[in-house]
């Protein structure tokens, strides 16, 4: 059963990938990974490797997934962002129902700067909105 193997692979990195092409025609029939650039994702740049030319196959094949990478985190922040309403829906929970004085004496004044920081952003961009719309 023979998996035929993708042309490009993208090895994650903290701010976007280092990209391989990948070659299996060579006399051992193992797998080679020639790296072709390096890609950030934040700013867009492509850097390739060496004295090495892109190709328009390898330019396209890294704005595909430059662009699917973007959307795919755009996704997980608000994932990320759905869950952070939920563990302060939890946080209101435990401090009702289960924290002790000393555990709420760790925490409140963090909380409180941490809401109070959120609650002035969120309403300044709610009022930009309204003022927009």
């Amino acid at each position: 059963m023979a998996t035929e193997l993708p042309e490009y692979y993208f090895r994650i990195r903290e701010n976007g990938a280092a990209v391989f092409r990948i070659d299996t025609e060579n006399r051992q029939q193992r797998i080679e990974m020639d790296q072709i650039a390096v890609i950030n994702i934040r700013n867009g740049e492509v850097k390739p490797q060496g004295q090495r030319t892109l190709t328009e196959a390898d330019q396209a094949e890294i704005a595909r997934w430059m662009e699917a990478r973007k959307a795919l985190l755009a996704q997980r922040d608000m994932d990320d962002i759905h869950r952070a309403v939920d563990y302060l829906n939890l946080t209101t929970q435990w401090a009702q129902s289960k924290a002790t004085d000393d555990q709420l004496e760790d925490v409140t004044d963090r909380l409180l700067m941490a809401m109070h920081d959120l609650r002035s952003v969120l309403v300044r961009k709610k009022a930009d909105r309204l003022s927009k719309g």
